[in-house]
């Protein structure tokens, strides 16, 4: 699971970050929380996958879960 970011800041709610990727993704970011490596850096950026994430904090507050899916035309949050 990474955690994310919208503006520098932990989302309050995953409804907060799909109103982000709508409006736009370079507002999100992605934190890999994985000590064997993961992708580090905005959503724009990120290669084609899927991304499991939970949130507000994946380290001490897991309120929410989501997966975020980056095709070559779309992204989606679910």
């Amino acid at each position: 699971m990474d955690g994310l970011y919208v503006d520098h800041r932990r989302p309050k709610s995953k409804k907060a970050v799909k109103e982000a990727v709508q409006d736009d993704p370079a507002r999100v970011s992605i934190e890999s929380t994985s000590m064997f490596g993961g992708f580090d850096g905005p959503l724009t950026e990120a290669p084609v996958g899927t991304y499991h994430f939970v949130g507000p904090d994946p380290y001490s507050d897991r309120r929410f879960y989501g997966t975020i899916t980056k095709t070559d035309s779309a992204i989606t949050v679910k």
